[in-house]
């Protein structure tokens, strides 16, 4: 699992799995744009189903500056996990800077209507070097 998903948390019974690829097609360097696509999988390890209402995103690029993101479910969904299950979802981050990192949690509620956090570990954001 590691080589597909490099970056993993658990928070109780949820694991956040973060593999991320830089998208030179989308990329425009000369203009201070560099773009990444992140494949996120959350599986729910536990006995009882979980609802992901929220995310919050910090996000920073290379010159050391944070930006948080906030907003409601991932990709337009607010999924249901059931035990035992995962969910996959992928999306994009944009920076103008060849190189950061994102980190975050998901807000999430359980079927006993308990509110928890769910960490999503550190990844890195990086571009390949072009040769001058």
């Amino acid at each position: 699992m590691e080589a597909l998903f490099p970056a993993a948390a658990t928070t109780g019974d949820v694991t956040v799995r973060v593999s991320a690829s830089y998208l030179p097609e989308q990329s425009e360097p000369e203009r201070g744009r560099w773009f990444w696509a992140y494949h996120i999988r959350i599986e729910n390890g536990g006995a009882r189903t979980v609802q992901l209402l929220t995310r919050h995103w910090i996000i920073t690029d290379g010159r050391g500056a944070r930006h948080s993101v906030e907003g409601e479910g991932v990709v337009g969904e607010q999924p249901l996990i059931e035990p035992g299950a995962s969910y996959d979802y992928v999306s994009g981050c944009p920076l103008s800077t060849p190189t950061g990192a994102m980190q975050g949690s998901y807000r999430m509620i359980g079927e006993d209507g308990r509110l928890f956090d769910v960490a999503i570990p550190r990844f890195a954001l990086s571009a390949p070097a072009v040769a001058e």
